[in-house]
C-alpha cells in the first residue's frame, strides 16, 4: 500500500466518525473541498462506494461499514505504536548498549550503574569492555566512551570525566615493611606494580609532575599486567605499588585497604569523552545516561599530559 492509500484511508474513518466532512477536515487540517476530493479518489479506486452525502448530511454505506470494522483494529494498532514511539522518545526505556575501554567503564559506568537503573526500572543496559577501535554503528553500539582523540570525527563527543589525576598507592601491609617513597627516585628501592599497554605492548613509564617540572620512571617489580583493575588489586594485595587513576583507588582509599603516596607529584591526564552518531534526535535514554554521568563528575580542570593508560 502506498501513503496516498493509508491517508485516505485515515481521512475516511475522520469522516465516518464524524459524519461531517468540515469537522473531519478541521481535524485534518484540510479543506472540506480537498477531503471531499480524496474521498471520491478512494471510492473510484476501489470501486465501491463508501460514504453517502448530501448537502445537508454524510452517512456510512454498508460497504463503508464493513471496510470500517476491518480498519479500526489496524488503525488503533499504528496509533498504539506511535504512542508507544512518543514514550520512548519522552522516557528512559528499553536497551541501551555502550563499548568503553575497560579504564572507562571502570571510572565512568560502575560509580552510577546501580543509581541510573533504580531511576530507571524499564532501561536495559549493556556494557561491552574492549581495548580495540570499533565501528558503534554497524556493531549495534548506541554510544563509545574513550579519549576525545578516540571519538571518530562525524561523532558528538561529550565530556563525561574531568581530567584524570594519577595516585600511586599501596596497601598498609607493603608499607609495614617499606617505608613510603616520597620523591619518584625513592620508587627504584620499591616493588611496584608494572603495566603493559595493550594496544602496543609498551611497559608504562611512570610519569611525574611538580612545579612544571616533569620526571619519567621506568620502576621495577615481580608483577606486570595489561589491565588497570587487576594493577589495583594487586597493590590491595600488598603485591606493591600501583600507578593508577585517583576514579579507580578510591572506593580503596576510603575502606582504607590503600594508601596514597607521592601526592605532590601526582600529574592529570586527559579525561574521557562519550560519543554517538550525531543524529538530530538523542534517545532519551543515552540522554539521560550522559546528565547522570556529568552530574557525578567534578567541573573539568586543566589537562596536562596524554593519557598513558589508553595507547592503541
Amino acid at each position: 500500500m502506498d501513503r496516498g492509500n493509508l491517508s485516505d484511508l485515515t481521512a475516511f474513518i475522520a469522516v465516518a466518525d464524524r459524519l461531517s466532512f468540515r469537522a473531519a477536515a478541521s481535524q485534518l487540517g484540510v479543506t472540506p473541498s480537498a477531503l471531499s476530493h480524496s474521498m471520491r479518489q478512494l471510492e473510484e479506486r476501489l470501486g465501491v462506494r463508501l460514504l453517502n452525502r448530501t448537502t445537508r448530511s454524510v452517512s456510512v454505506t454498508d460497504a463503508g461499514v464493513r471496510l470500517l470494522e476491518q480498519l479500526r483494529p489496524a488503525i488503533d494498532r499504528i496509533a498504539g505504536a506511535l504512542e508507544d514511539l512518543n514514550e520512548t522518545r519522552q522516557r528512559p526505556m528499553g536497551r541501551l548498549r555502550i563499548y568503553a575501554l575497560p579504564l572507562a567503564a571502570a571510572a565512568v559506568i560502575a560509580p552510577i550503574w546501580e543509581r541510573f537503573l533504580s531511576t530507571y526500572p524499564d532501561v536495559h543496559l549493556e556494557l561491552a569492555v574492549g581495548e580495540a577501535p570499533i565501528d558503534l554503528v554497524a556493531n549495534g553500539f548506541d554510544a563509545g566512551i574513550a579519549p576525545r582523540d578516540r571519538a571518530p570525527a562525524d561523532m558528538i563527543a561529550v565530556r563525561v570525566m574531568a581530567p584524570m589525576k594519577v595516585a600511586v598507592v599501596g596497601a598498609p601491609a607493603y608499607f609495614a615493611r617499606r617505608r613510603p617513597p616520597r620523591t619518584p627516585d625513592d620508587l627504584a628501592q620499591h616493588s611496584c606494580i608494572q603495566f603493559r599497554t595493550v594496544g602496543d605492548g609498551a611497559v608504562l613509564v611512570w610519569t611525574f609532575e611538580r612545579n612544571r617540572q616533569s620526571r619519567r620512571v621506568s620502576v621495577n617489580g615481580r608483577v606486570m599486567v595489561n589491565d588497570a583493575d587487576l594493577a589495583v588489586r594487586a597493590a590491595v594485595d600488598g603485591l606493591g605499588l600501583a600507578y593508577t587513576i585517583e576514579a579507580l583507588a578510591e572506593p580503596f582509599l576510603r575502606s582504607g585497604q590503600l594508601v596514597r603516596v607521592l601526592e605532590d607529584w601526582s600529574p592529570t591526564f586527559e579525561g574521557l569523552f562519550l560519543y554517538y552518531p550525531g543524529h538530530r534526535q538523542v534517545p532519551a535514554t543515552l540522554r539521560a545516561l550522559i546528565d547522570m554521568i556529568r552530574t557525578n563528575r567534578a567541573t573539568p580542570g586543566k589537562s596536562l599530559l596524554k593519557n598513558p593508560f589508553t595507547k592503541v
